[in-house]
């Protein structure tokens, strides 16, 4: 493994976790009881993903790749965050918020992947 790839995955990573702090942040202040912070870095990270992965080509191992996918969007969704969120809201028997954010975390998560897969694909065939 080259060093580029190593300080790829880890600037990507700082950047990643640091984009998340500050979004999720900004989002959760309009949101008391739901984790919509988090959710809503999921739901981006998804999307952003989709894109990626659709307008790169199917095997990419690029620099890119690694600071993209690995580094930035690995550290920046946050599913660990999301399973703690969800075991806090069972916990706290809030079960109609918990199958809520259960069901748009995964249920969005797909559908955007999906969406983003197609912008992304449609972006490499306009730009061939």
């Amino acid at each position: 493994m080259s060093v580029h790839y190593l300080l790829a995955v880890g600037g990507g990573g700082a950047l990643g976790a640091l984009s998340r702090f500050l979004l999720s942040t900004y989002v959760q202040r309009y949101a008391e009881m739901f984790p919509l912070g988090t959710l809503t870095v999921n739901l981006l990270g998804a999307l952003c993903i989709g894109v990626i992965a659709g307008i790169l080509p199917p095997r990419g191992d690029s620099v890119f790749v690694f600071f993209a996918l690995t580094g930035f969007l690995g550290s920046f969704t946050t599913f660990s965050t999301y399973s703690l969120e969800l075991l806090r809201l069972l916990d706290q028997h809030r079960y109609l918020l918990a199958m809520s954010y259960f069901a748009l975390s995964n249920g969005l998560s797909l559908v955007l992947v999906l969406l983003g897969l197609w912008c992304g694909r449609s972006f490499r065939g306009a730009i061939q």
